[in-house]
């Protein structure tokens, strides 16, 4: 169940390009996550795009029509995570970044895209206005 933000300078995703990245981003963690692929998992698994008016690197503000820096954040429950899903998350991602852009290499050479995973702590993450608990996703996804 993640919930992952996009970060972009604004003006930076065309349609088409914000398309691409936004119909594999949560389906490739998922993945990763080892969730299942199904209408209910998918249900509880977002993604927003958040685009930044002002982006700045080493205190200078990106130019317009540089290509864009991309942040990621992805969201889970604590505890779901080891290494080697973090890994295999931090490189879905890299690939869904770079399968969209003009010039995928870029996503190998320098740093265009960070990508942070916060792993929510047991009982800080709620919805239906109740404190929901990593066993209580399993049993709704199990269920659905």
């Amino acid at each position: 169940m993640p919930f992952v933000e996009l970060f972009v300078p604004k003006g930076s995703l065309d349609q088409e390009h914000r398309e691409k990245i936004g119909s594999r981003l949560v389906s490739e963690v998922m993945l990763a996550e080892g969730a299942p692929d199904t209408e209910m998992a998918r249900s509880i698994s977002w993604l927003v795009v958040n685009e930044i008016d002002a982006w700045f690197i080493g205190g200078r503000q990106l130019p317009a029509g540089e290509k864009p820096k991309y942040v990621v954040r992805v969201g889970v429950p604590a505890g779901t995570m080891n290494d080697d899903k973090r890994r295999d998350i931090v490189e879905r991602v890299t690939r869904v970044l770079a399968d969209a852009d003009d010039d995928p290499a870029r996503f190998t050479e320098a740093a265009s895209a960070w990508v942070h995973i916060n792993e929510v702590p047991e009982g800080n993450w709620g919805a239906r206005g109740q404190i929901v608990r990593t066993e209580d996703i399993v049993a709704l996804v199990a269920a659905g």
